[in-house]
């Protein structure tokens, strides 16, 4: 007799917005389970009247908050920020809605039976915003090697054509959306340091003037140092180009948690230059050239361009991570965990 297939709904809006990694983290996992456990799980997306085993949110919208009251299924909450992150760097939140904002998601995050973190330096943070630690658990973001993976030369000729950029120049690309806390800012700065690279960031105001800096930023953007191209918003489906085109991914970003950007860059084995974040170390092992300032990343570009060896070591890190986040790894742990969180939960009802 075949065994009954645990129903998952899968809560999300994310990618009705433009250009977050929320978004292509929410669209990577539900086609990894459907590839990988579809013999196990049935998979719903936003249907708020099959019945559900498990329920998993993957963003907070308050509409959201009317199936998280079900007692009677397993709720997964993911984590993917704090009230922090979203005040200080990302969007510009009027001072008398901030209390408001961080009352709202964390009351959030404590209506789910479990969290599910991308990065493990998170669990102390939410530990401190009284959300037990059993409650939360480590699974990290995964990206496809199908979509995401090196094109050739004809393809690296052909996108840096469509952005005027020279055939010979060393390319160095960021990405993500145009907020302070990415370090656009300092992205633009360390291209003033290399005037001998071209600068790429692929991104743009995912939500508008209510972004943190927007003047500012939007008046970098329109007039740029003259060796950094903002291309927009990229459709993820054509962001495997954009990685095609580049020598170096540099993220200068002040707060991460893991950025599906770095995911999809390694898949290509380019080499990383970020900020130097604590929470990097327990993901990318040190596989990474990192800096503290726009003079160190401006060193570290420069002795990637002009030293082969250091350059191929580097690719060499960069395929090491991409290995480290196969498909099959990270599918087992959602497996065992989303098996494991519906029997604890019958459990937990039998015992009422």
């Amino acid at each position: 007799m075949e065994e009954k297939k645990l129903r998952i709904t899968m809560y999300s809006s994310a990618d009705k917005v433009g250009g977050q990694g929320v978004g292509s983290a929410y669209l990577e996992q539900v086609e990894l389970l459907k590839e990988e456990a579809n013999d196990l799980f049935e998979i719903a997306i936003n249907d708020w009247f099959k019945k559900a085993d498990i329920k998993h949110f993957h963003t907070i919208d308050p509409a959201f908050m009317i199936p998280m009251l079900d007692k009677k299924t397993v709720k997964i909450a993911y984590c993917h920020f704090l009230p922090d992150t979203v005040i200080d760097g990302s969007l510009n939140i009027p001072s008398g809605l901030q209390p408001i904002t961080s009352h709202y998601i964390i009351n959030f995050y404590k209506l789910a039976d479990r969290l599910v973190v991308v990065n493990p330096s998170f669990i102390p943070d939410l530990a401190r915003y009284g959300i037990p630690k059993e409650k939360i658990y480590y699974i990290p973001n995964y990206v496809s090697k199908d979509v995401f993976h090196p094109l050739g030369m004809k393809d690296r000729e052909s996108e840096r054509m469509k952005y005027q950029i020279p055939q010979d120049a060393f390319v160095v690309v960021g990405a993500g959306q145009v907020q302070t806390r990415k370090g656009v800012l300092d992205f633009c700065k360390t291209a003033e340091l290399c005037p001998d690279m071209e600068f790429v960031w692929a991104g743009g105001f995912s939500f508008g003037i209510i972004t943190d800096g927007y003047e500012e930023l939007k008046k970098l953007m329109e007039h740029p140092p003259k060796n950094v191209h903002f291309i927009g918003m990229v459709e993820r489906s054509e962001m495997v180009k954009v990685y095609n085109m580049a020598d170096v991914l540099f993220m200068p970003s002040y707060n991460e948690l893991f950025p599906m950007t770095i995911l999809e860059a390694v898949n290509l084995h380019i080499p990383l230059v970020l900020r130097d974040l604590d929470l990097y170390k327990d993901i990318l092992f040190g596989h990474y050239l990192a800096g503290h300032s726009n003079e160190q990343f401006a060193h570290i570009l420069q002795s990637l361009h002009s030293d082969a060896t250091l350059y191929k070591k580097y690719e060499q890190e960069s395929a090491d991570i991409s290995n480290y986040y196969s498909k099959e790894h990270v599918a087992k742990m959602w497996k065992e965990f989303y098996v494991d969180a519906y029997n604890e939960k019958q459990k937990e009802l039998k015992e009422k």
